[in-house]
């Protein structure tokens, strides 16, 4: 996990382009862009049936090889971005040559059906000049004429408190062996299964320098116009006790165990392709997963991209416009800031397995729980197979509320026939997700009053949704408790979302027509009038969003107002739950 991003941004050579992009295998290149012969991956057996699949993967994604991955990795003592790439048994070289056997012994095992290549690059890192390779294994999909990608990704690469740092040990086991055994355990058991769409599962490297392994991928497809779909990003996903230190949204404290939930990171709120990917990830966990699922997971949908000045390599794919989220334990073990008095394992030679705590010379304490990896694995593995089927979203839909009822009316060229339709109010999830069944129109109960969020999805034959549409605003209210009047205001301040909240919430406003102003914000006081934040926002016309986040610790009813040029124009309140 990268440390603060924002000080990688301010160094110059951050700016510096990846170039002269490779793929080793010259069948992947093309494969990406659809142009294949579908029969040549063909599996002997296919199943198509998303349940079955579901059920498949849930069953055969293991403990125990995620741990044999994880043991393999912190025998590389380091795997530094610019570590030795020559020795065949420590260092970056020696790592990502093992990475891509293994994608080959996983080839061999499913019929032949993965095409393995390094994505080979050049680039100006923090470090220096070099010539640097991710590690992919891409499944091709059934139907390369409806072409689409869907990306699960990890990064590779582990550090030390000093950046350049080559010669220290830094097994980087939760930062971020445990991401890279996910994408790993993936490739392995999906590679059995066939997706309408192709699948690529890639081991990053760069990302503690600054993200480029994954900006290179990030860049090839957006030059050479491959549909990347969705991307899923795996980064400090197996390790479930939380440290002194960690960055908010953070954990309750040292020592505090969570093994039962994880957090899904993306950039946005109203309308945002990114947050709409992890509500779909949560739901198709929710349907599919769940009702079989011996240890339920508690699978957040987190209102920030990331946590407070941390980056991840999910980030260069949603800056180019690709569809992206991140996953991430629900517990971190530091915040990588190397201070004075810094107990914490993360970028540090404390990042290992487990500790022996009866001096027999055997790791007997983890640190990682690959059981909790495994179904962190399994969520990651049954959203890619769903949105792998490429099931065509609505072109188009409108809704109108009238009091507690919502008039749904959708447009869908492709005629799926079913359809998925999603309610937010003052949540980051959704609150409801309806079925309509035969028909593009219906009509739901609502919330009669506050802002309303609305998207859809299209359903195939087999019950597999589409990912979703983006959302539409129903502004139109007419009940008892919110008269035309109200509705009719040129500025309205909603009810912040999620709340109550814990650690984060989007708080926004709508605004008709933008007045003359100089300057506006959003103040937050507490119940005794004490100024806890203040937050510039720069007003225009239709919603206003702006993310405020407190970490974690903190419990009560606040108040916050809009307040243009020292006017207090309208106020709510809201409730600290954590």
């Amino acid at each position: 996990m990268a440390r603060l991003l924002i000080c990688f941004l301010a160094l110059p050579f951050y700016a510096l382009a990846q170039t002269n992009f490779l793929t080793t295998n010259p069948l992947a290149e093309q494969i990406l862009l659809g142009n294949y012969n579908p029969a040549e991956y063909a599996a002997s057996t296919v199943v198509t049936d998303p349940a079955a699949i579901s059920a498949g993967l849930n069953s055969r994604i293991a403990p125990d090889s995620l741990k044999s991955y994880i043991l393999k990795m912190s025998t590389f003592k380091t795997r530094n971005t610019h570590s030795d790439t020559l020795s065949p048994v420590t260092g970056i070289g020696a790592a990502r040559r093992w990475v891509y056997r293994k994608f080959e012994e996983f080839d061999n095992q499913n019929e032949n059906r993965l095409v393995v290549t390094y994505l080979q690059f050049d680039h100006q890192s923090t470090c220096g000049l070099g010539q640097f390779r991710n590690i992919m294994a891409i499944l091709p999909g059934a139907n390369p004429a409806n072409n689409g990608v869907i990306l699960v990704e990890g990064h590779l690469d582990s550090r030390c408190d000093v950046l350049c740092d080559t010669s220290c040990v830094a097994e980087g086991i939760e930062d971020n062996a445990t991401g890279t055994a996910l994408v790993m355990e993936l490739a392995r058991v999906m590679s059995a299964y066939t997706f309408e769409n192709t699948i690529v599962f890639m081991a990053t490297i760069g990302e503690e320098q600054g993200l480029f392994g994954a900006e290179a991928f990030a860049i090839y497809c957006q030059q050479k116009n491959i549909p990347l779909r969705a991307v899923l990003n795996n980064d400090v996903i197996g390790g479930i006790i939380c440290g002194q230190t960690s960055s908010p949204p953070s954990c309750p404290g040292l020592d505090n165990i969570d093994s039962t939930s994880v957090r899904l990171f993306s950039f946005g709120s109203f309308n945002s392709k990114h947050k709409q990917l992890a509500r779909f990830i949560k739901l198709e966990y929710r349907e599919n997963i769940l009702p079989q699922a011996l240890v339920p997971m508690n699978v957040r949908v987190m209102s920030p991209e990331d946590r407070t000045g941390r980056g991840g390599d999910h980030i260069p794919f949603r800056e180019r416009n690709f569809a992206a989220m991140r996953f991430t334990s629900a517990n971190e073990h530091g915040d990588a800031k190397i201070v004075p008095g810094y107990t914490d394992r993360q970028h540090t030679s404390g990042d290992v397995l487990g500790a022996d705590t009866d001096g027999d010379g055997a790791v007997d304490s983890f640190f990682v729980d690959f059981n909790y990896l495994a179904r962190n694995a399994v969520i990651n593995a049954n959203a890619a197979a769903i949105a792998a089927r490429n099931v065509p979203t609505p072109t188009d839909f409108t809704g109108t509320r009238t009091g507690g009822q919502l008039s749904v009316a959708i447009t869908d060229p492709a005629n799926t026939g079913v359809y998925r339709v999603a309610l937010r109010t003052t949540t980051t999830d959704w609150d409801t997700v309806y079925t309509l069944t035969g028909a593009t129109t219906g009509v739901f109960p609502c919330n009669p009053t506050g802002a309303l969020f609305l998207s859809v999805a299209g359903v195939d034959a087999q019950g597999a949704e589409s990912l979703f549409s983006g959302e539409k605003l129903v502004s139109t209210v007419v009940s008892a408790n919110e008269p035309d009047a109200e509705a009719e205001r040129n500025i309205r301040l909603f009810q912040n979302r999620p709340n109550p909240f814990d650690e984060a919430t989007w708080i926004s406003f709508w605004i008709n027509e933008v007045p003359t102003y100089r300057e506006a914000f959003i103040q937050i006081v507490d119940l005794q009038g004490k100024l806890i934040a203040q937050l510039p926002v720069e007003l225009k016309q239709g919603l206003n969003e702006t993310l405020y986040t407190h970490g974690y610790g903190v419990r009560g009813t606040f108040a916050y107002a809009l307040v243009i040029d020292g006017q207090v124009v309208d106020t709510r309140q809201m409730v600290f739950a954590n």
